[in-house]
């Protein structure tokens, strides 16, 4: 070996061993707690092979953690990507205030989660918000009541929301648990477009002016199918790495559930009972290492899973050379 070479080892060694002091090591202790009853402070503790992840995938407290996860990720991550890039598409198409645009959509995401946190509270409170208020507002609003509860279009009021709404009570919407999960949503809505609006602004400054050029020269007259021929196409690759980034931030959120129920719950009848959360409760509140642990290794399997599709997406080159 020479010289040069022994060089280069001792150059990335540092940082190797810095990888597996804060990645490496904490995932195999992980992985091997996963498959134990440990808490901490016991003496001892048991192997108790697939037990954790039997009560995962088997047990009723849990199915909300799934429901609640899924939802979140389902409902955030395609909405966040689709209002990101019309966010991008809007601001690469004016010439002036592009950035004052940019700062605004992005200023979700530079805000301070606690000041969020307590603006969206007074906006949603049941009876002083700013929202529930203007819904009612509409209730004496024979125009708008008549459109919104569908009493124009020949339904019965009381059979919609708006209008069971206006003759009960307006939603108590971080109260109920029938809202709880979707005002989280679209928080992470919210919070979220603006990152993924500035990866797309990022990957559209790649797409050269030539092939606009060249589909006018071929007939696409329209910007619908300069969109759809030349955009969309180039946009490929940056549109993988938005999804995986996306859907990575939609199983690790917490910090919103946090923010709005604090520590003690998450949500009403845990109706924001995230995976997130569920990994803070059993590994931190009740010191329940063992079942933590567990449900932190099939985070880290979906991570992985995500990843290697992105990996295998990118190969295949998802976009026109």
């Amino acid at each position: 070996m020479s010289i040069g070479s022994r060089s280069a080892y001792w150059f990335v060694a540092p940082a190797i061993i810095l990888m597996g002091l804060i990645f490496f090591i904490p995932v195999l202790m992980a992985l091997g707690l996963g498959f134990t009853n440990y808490s901490l402070g016991n003496s001892g503790f048991e192997f108790v092979a697939l037990e954790n992840f039997e009560k995962i995938f088997t047990r009723r407290s849990y199915e909300k953690m799934w429901g609640a996860t899924l939802t979140y990720v389902l409902v955030v991550v395609p909405l966040s990507v689709l209002l990101g890039l019309a966010a991008a598409l809007a601001i690469n198409s004016v010439t002036r205030f592009r950035e004052v645009y940019k700062t605004i959509y992005f200023l979700p995401v530079m805000a301070t989660l606690m000041a969020m946190a307590i603006v969206w509270q007074i906006m949603l409170h049941p009876t002083a918000g700013v929202i529930n208020r203007t819904l009612a507002s509409g209730c004496d609003a024979e125009f708008v009541y008549g459109v919104l509860s569908g009493a124009y279009f020949g339904f019965d009021p009381l059979t919609t929301w708006y209008g069971n709404a206006c003759a009960n009570v307006m939603p108590n919407w971080l109260g109920d648990k029938k809202y709880a999960i979707w005002v989280i949503c679209f928080i992470g809505v919210w919070q979220n477009f603006g990152f993924n609006m500035v990866l797309y602004l990022a990957g559209l400054t790649s797409v050269s002016r030539e092939l606009y050029m060249a589909s006018q020269m071929d007939g696409a007259s329209s910007a619908w199918d300069r969109f759809r021929l030349v955009t969309w196409p180039a946009l490929g690759p940056t549109t993988v790495f938005v999804v995986t980034i996306s859907t990575i931030r939609g199983f690790q959120v917490f910090d919103i559930v946090e923010a709005f129920y604090g520590f003690g719950s998450a949500g009403p009848g845990k109706s924001a009972y995230v995976m997130m959360f569920a990994i803070f409760e059993k590994g931190i509140k009740q010191n329940l290492i063992g079942i933590g642990s567990a449900i932190t290794i099939i985070f880290l399997i979906f991570v992985m899973f995500i990843t290697l599709v992105q990996r295998y997406l990118v190969e295949r080159r998802v976009h026109y050379s």
